[in-house]
């Protein structure tokens, strides 16, 4: 079924910036590349069928509006140019250029390129459409996150381009996932701080009308986060990445707060209203993004930031949204879930984990009285399902104190709603999308990790610590992830039980860290049930736990073993960290000892981790997907910590290739998760 310039008109209700395709011809323009005059390079997003949005920067001196011509041809050579059309820039955009491009054939190449009135031309920018509905070909995508180019070289895309480039056509990527942390909103200066742990600090940005923590430098107005984006999209290795595939994107915290919830900006101790600090941030993504991204019910033809003002938001709805209308205006400024639809084998999900989420559950001061440091990150993890639950836990009888051994404090939770990440709303609509979806694989795109991070102190041997883990319980080393979001996470299991939904799996960053594993409600000594399958890809740059355990950990603290193994003579240590969330506490102290792996994993606590397949808490590069009729397989392509630019046209070596493959379940079936090392070295992560 193809798609009238009419009926596209009317579908995207989008009334500027668009091109139609007509019939093909050589190229009309006198166009001359000059990538100076384009500097943060060209992009394409979320491609349908027919349709994509393509992207460009071109700045001109002065406030007046300048008008670009953009080109699509389906050659290289631009000797067939389908579309040619008008593209307005101005000021009040920061000269950026967003062009629906429709009238497409599905499932097809495309190549197009920008010029101003005098054919100053921009690169040569690559872009592929979806295929149709009930095409069913085989879908190839990679997923990414965490580009922190503050601190890094983003020589993973270097090798996403080297092999992508070189692979047959039916095993090419038709697109990139990325999941977050586009940016980093705090940004340290190089001539303020040279370094964090061994790793050298670049020029990024300078951020006007912005504030200080420490180091790190952080944007309150839209100039700011601007300032950010240009200096990031600077990057080679990113602009090469964006001109070759489109882009599929959603933001994680840092393109608006560290610690930010809804409107509110937090990082550490500084923390204020920041209503127009969030229409600032979403602003200046839709500017640098190209997205199908809403308004309500209006997909933006130019962002128009609502005029807001930054006030405490004091009261809260039955779910913990703030009605404050400040607040409702600047997080619904810019509505970024949304679903893709890709060939018959792909429904592609993706929620927000920051516009909509209620408080943090786990933040309040008192809780630090109940587990002494000399266990570093562990908390209970029978206290933090009660803080998760809120007033909800127990049927609605929470308790009101909280104990661990003999300390007790009163639950700060006990009157408040269920922990959500996703608000009530967006809750809804993806439960409903799950719900009717009609492809072969179900994949929820969020920026958060979904897989229990969990130890087993109780497994201690007596003296090692001051005080004792209480027997049968185990600990929680994170939250304010899917991780810790028992409650939101069981409904939405629940559901993919109970309504038999097969082909179900979450993709998600932001962990800075490669795992692998199951979908599942709950873990020993409760009923495990695995729904589906859950992966979170390693970060691009951004530094990892066993990065700064290896620079900040005491060689002294008497749980160091859990964490690193260290071998001496000047040996780097190794990341026990893995294995204490995979196999245990018995596990590593025997490998720290004996450094006998085979020891080591005979120790194992079969009911700690039945949900994990694979970790890997240093692990950075990609990850990507093939999805076909009856298969799903994830591929890890981890390199070494990219701390400088490799001048390899690959992008430097690979510490290891990992495949993970899982057959599609019948209804009501488990899940069954294969992994094999293709290549390198995995250490202790599985």
């Amino acid at each position: 079924m193809t798609t009238s310039r009419r009926s596209f008109l009317q579908a995207t209700a989008i009334g500027a910036s668009l091109a139609w395709v007509g019939p093909a011809r050589a190229s009309r323009v006198r166009w001359q590349e000059r990538r100076d005059l384009y500097p943060q390079g060209v992009a394409s997003g979320d491609p349908d069928p027919h349709s994509v949005i393509l992207w460009t920067r071109r700045p001109f001196d002065g406030d007046t509006r300048q008008v670009l011509t953009v080109e699509v041809a389906e050659d290289e050579a631009f000797q067939r140019v389908i579309a040619h059309a008008k593209v307005p820039v101005s000021s009040a955009e920061d000269w950026t250029a967003r062009v629906l491009l429709g009238g497409l054939k599905p499932a097809r190449i495309y190549w197009y390129r920008f010029a101003d009135a005098e054919g100053k031309g921009s690169r040569v920018g690559r872009t592929i459409t979806a295929p149709l509905p009930d095409d069913p070909r085989t879908v190839n995508f990679a997923f990414v996150s965490c580009q922190d180019i503050n601190e890094g070289k983003l020589n993973a895309y270097r090798r996403m381009i080297y092999e992508d480039e070189r692979a047959p056509a039916a095993e090419q990527l038709g697109f990139v996932l990325h999941l977050g942390d586009f940016i980093y909103e705090m940004v340290e200066y190089p001539d303020e701080v040279q370094t964090r742990y061994d790793r050298t600090i670049y020029e990024v940005a300078r951020i006007p009308d912005g504030h200080k923590i420490g180091n790190f430098h952080i944007p309150l107005t839209v100039d700011g986060y601007r300032a950010i984006y240009k200096g990031y999209l600077l990057d080679p290795d990113l602009q090469d990445a964006r001109a070759r595939w489109p882009f599929v994107a959603m933001w994680d915290n840092h393109e608006f707060s560290f610690q930010g919830w809804q409107s509110v900006v937090k990082a550490g101790a500084f923390e204020q209203p920041g209503q127009s600090v969030k229409v600032a941030a979403n602003q200046a993504w839709f500017e640098y993004i190209p997205a199908r991204v809403r308004r309500g019910k209006r997909l933006l033809e130019r962002f128009d930031p609502p005029t807001v003002k930054n006030v405490p938001v004091k009261e809260f709805d039955a779910h913990g949204l703030g009605t404050e209308p400040n607040n409702l205006a600047a997080i619904n400024s810019l509505q970024g879930y949304r679903a893709l639809r890709y060939g018959r084998h792909l429904d592609l999900i993706i929620t927000d984990q920051h516009s909509y989420r209620s408080a943090d559950s786990f933040g309040d001061k008192s809780l630090d009285k109940l587990v002494g440091k000399e266990y570093m990150d562990m908390f209970p993890e029978s206290v933090m399902q009660i803080l998760d639950g809120g007033r909800d836990f127990n049927g609605g009888n929470p308790p009101a104190v909280l104990s661990h051994n003999d300390t007790q404090v009163p639950n700060p939770q006990r009157n408040a709603p269920p922990q959500t990440i996703l608000g009530m709303e967006q809750k809804a609509w993806f439960k409903d999308k799950l719900r009717t979806s009609t492809a072969t694989w179900k994949i929820w795109g969020n920026s958060q990790g979904a897989l229990d991070t969990r130890a087993d102190p109780q497994n201690l041997p007596a003296g090692l610590t001051k005080e004792a883990w209480p027997p049968h319980t185990y600990a929680a080393l994170s939250g304010y992830d899917y991780g810790t979001a028992w409650a939101e996470r069981a409904d939405i299991y629940n559901l993919v039980r109970d309504a038999k939904i097969t082909g179900f799996a979450i993709v998600s960053g932001d962990r800075h860290s490669f795992w692998a594993g199951y979908a599942a409600a709950a873990l020993p000594p409760a009923k495990f049930e695995p729904v589906g399958l859950s992966f979170v890809g390693g970060s691009l740059t951004s530094p990892g736990a066993m990065e700064a355990q290896e620079h900040k950990l005491p060689k002294d603290a008497p749980l160091r073993p859990l964490f690193l193994a260290d071998r001496g003579a000047g040996a780097k240590p190794e990341w026990t960290y893995n294995m204490l969330l995979k196999h245990g506490v018995r596990s590593c102290l025997e490998y720290a000892k004996s450094f006998d792996l085979e020891r080591a994993r005979a120790l194992s606590n079969p009911d700690l981790a039945p949900h994990l397949a694979f970790v890997d808490l240093g692990g950075h590069g990609y990850s990507k997907v093939r999805l076909s009729a009856d298969e799903m397989r994830t591929e890890f392509v981890c390199i070494p910590r990219p701390i400088a630019r490799s001048e390899r046209p690959d992008g430097g070596d690979i510490r290891y290739r990992v495949v993970h493959t899982a057959a599609l379940w019948k209804s009501g079936a488990r899940p069954r998760l294969k992994t094999a090392v293709l290549e390198g070295d995995i250490g202790l992560a599985m």
